[in-house]
């Protein structure tokens, strides 16, 4: 299992539509065979840094969901959105892998 992060610079000016951008992965994105893990906007601090944040189980596996993405309609009419509202400035991709599992139990005070 690899992990893309997807960081986005995001027009500070067009959150909303950067956030509807994400609910309508949130719906293509698990739909087309990646474990969406989640989009987030900002909040504090940078206005104008986003990530999308997913698992895929091989880069073999990332290529078929990416052609499935693109044919899907919801995927083709979310790529256009971006495309025509210019809300993201710049997409980089990286694909890491987890090393630090099997995590402890998480423990509260």
């Amino acid at each position: 299992m690899i992990t893309c992060f997807i960081r986005y610079e995001i027009d500070p000016f067009k959150k909303d539509a950067f956030a509807d951008y994400a609910r309508n992965w949130g719906q293509a994105i698990p739909k087309n065979g990646a474990d969406l893990i989640g989009y987030y906007g900002p909040h504090e601090g940078s206005a104008t840094t986003a990530y999308g944040v997913y698992n895929i189980g091989s880069l073999a596996a990332y290529e078929a969901y990416r052609a499935r993405l693109a044919a899907d309609p919801l995927g083709r009419e979310n790529y256009e959105f971006a495309r025509r509202e210019r809300f993201i400035l710049k997409e980089d991709r990286i694909f890491l892998k987890n090393v630090s599992t099997p995590h402890a139990e998480l423990v509260l005070p």
